[in-house]
């Protein structure tokens, strides 16, 4: 199929629609079951990476308030605004997860809503990085499609782009990559029909 223009770089409409997005956007629609895994198997010194960390709620707000080191990673710097303007003694960072660099490695990294809007090359290439910012014992919790495949919604009448990988590949990288699975499960309707991963990285 052919690509959007905004198949390339998403983060732009986040960008254009920041503050109408955080309103609108939900705070808690079931991902805090997955939170509460993560947080559960994390030492309290651990550090958490949210790569797609929009507006920093509800998923930063959760970690930075049982008391973890969070680093917020997007694109868009309208999202990292309004993240800074909340919680400031976090880190924050204007940057692509495709090109950040892995300058040290993470107790847990998350990428909720936003792993799913990158090409399926370019969600492979993420799994080494993945590894490269991982800890031994790292949590990696992401969210992709039910099945491999393209799709284009909307987001206030603009095209929004994603992609899935099938769920084997998912798995076949994972364990390249040093990561056993915890969880899998495909449209949880607890979750708003999200379809989640959660891996640990082996010791």
């Amino acid at each position: 199929m052919s690509h959007p223009a905004d198949s390339r770089d998403p983060w732009r409409l986040y960008e254009e629609f920041a503050a109408r997005f955080d309103g609108e956007r939900g705070r808690n629609v079931g991902e805090e079951a997955y939170l509460r895994i993560v947080a559960d198997r994390l030492p309290p010194d651990a550090e958490v990476l949210d790569l797609g960390c929009g507006a920093g709620e509800p998923i930063a707000r959760f970690f930075v308030e049982k008391g973890y080191a969070v680093t917020g990673v997007d694109a868009a710097p309208a999202m990292i605004a309004l993240c800074r303007s909340r919680f400031p003694d976090a880190e924050w960072r204007v940057a692509d997860m495709r090109a950040l660099s892995p300058d040290r490695r993470f107790g847990a990294i998350i990428a909720w809503d936003s792993f799913f809007h990158l090409r399926a090359v370019e969600q492979r290439a993420m799994f080494p990085r993945f590894h490269g910012h991982a800890a031994p014992g790292c949590m990696l919790l992401f969210t992709s499609g039910p099945a491999a495949g393209e799709a284009i919604g909307d987001l206030y009448g603009r095209k929004l782009y994603h992609a899935s990988l099938d769920a084997a590949e998912y798995r076949a990288l994972l364990d390249a990559n040093g990561f056993d699975i915890i969880v899998h499960r495909v449209e949880d309707p607890k979750c708003g029909g999200h379809t989640v991963w959660l891996a640990e990285r082996q010791a």
